[in-house]
């Protein structure tokens, strides 16, 4: 027989801390993962002042409330206090966690009335929540809007990071995949995926003016960055990213965090230089106008 501990609490305890004046549920605040509920299911955004590994997410996901904040309890190993995030996402549920230190845990009524976002899913993120952001409001924002369904090859995370005069482009996208006509011979990409030979077809149909891509954690035989220097034939200047630095899969995370580990020689010829931050060496690939 399976245990279950929410078996052990009685009765399950919530705090009703806001309702929706559109009908669409409630914010209810609540000391555990424990106990969030069946009656959450569907409606309600569930602040809950656990951890939020993939254990609780599991009891998170039974009830499938509409939405969840917990804590981050300090990353932890592997991100493993927060891994939960992704297994939510993978469920269709938006969540988030705030800052361990900006609120008390096992205190669900406090998390939300001091609590501060420091991570999110991205569904979440689709709703509006952003780092930085009062748990009181970002619940309010889940509660009040819907994720859009969304296809993987859709959620690109396209930004356009720097315009020079004559209009190219720096543009942060999740993978150099992602590509559009718009950069071909003329927007530098920094992207997230890593530099292995397999990139190479994709780096060859996008043929960026400039690329900034992972160099995943390197590899055997420097095996993550091999495409930058089969990519030199085809005139393609680029630079991979330190893997420990910057997160794969997430083009912004690599133009904000990341650190240049390998240039090939026609990045080198723009002034890109290994331990070199992303931005610079962005723009310096990017180059004067007219350059294109």
């Amino acid at each position: 027989m399976s245990h279950n501990p929410r078996d052990e609490q009685a009765p399950v305890q919530q705090t009703v801390v806001f309702t929706s004046t559109t009908g669409r549920g409630r914010v209810c605040a609540m000391d555990s993962a424990y106990h969030v509920d069946p009656s959450n299911h569907g409606r309600d955004v569930c602040v809950n002042s656990s951890y939020c590994g993939v254990l609780p997410a599991r009891f998170i996901a039974e009830a499938a409330p509409r939405g969840a904040i917990g804590m981050d309890c300090g990353i932890g190993p592997e991100g493993s206090a927060i891994a939960g995030l992704w297994y939510l996402e993978a469920l269709d549920i938006p969540a988030a966690v705030a800052d361990v230190m900006s609120a008390r845990l096992g205190d669900g009524v406090h998390l939300y009335r001091n609590g501060v976002i420091s991570f999110f899913n991205q569904l979440a993120a689709d709703c509006g929540v952003r780092a930085g952001m009062a748990v009181a409001e970002a619940a309010r924002v889940m509660l009040e809007n819907d994720p859009v369904p969304a296809a993987a090859g859709e959620i690109t995370n396209r930004t356009v990071m720097h315009t020079a005069p004559d209009g190219r482009q720096v543009v942060a996208t999740d993978s150099i995949a992602f590509a559009t006509p718009a950069d071909r011979g003329r927007n530098v990409l920094v992207t997230a995926g890593h530099t292995g030979r397999s990139a190479v077809p994709y780096l060859r149909r996008a043929s960026p003016w400039g690329f900034i891509c992972s160099d995943g954690g390197r590899g055997m035989d420097d095996s993550g960055t091999a495409g930058l220097f089969i990519v030199e034939a085809d005139g393609l200047a680029g630079a991979t990213a330190d893997a420990r630095r910057a997160r794969m899969g997430s083009g912004l995370s690599h133009y904000r965090d990341g650190i240049i580990s390998a240039a090939n020689a026609l990045a080198a010829a723009r002034g890109v230089e290994i331990g070199m931050a992303c931005p610079e060496a962005a723009l310096l690939l990017l180059g004067r106008p007219g350059e294109s």
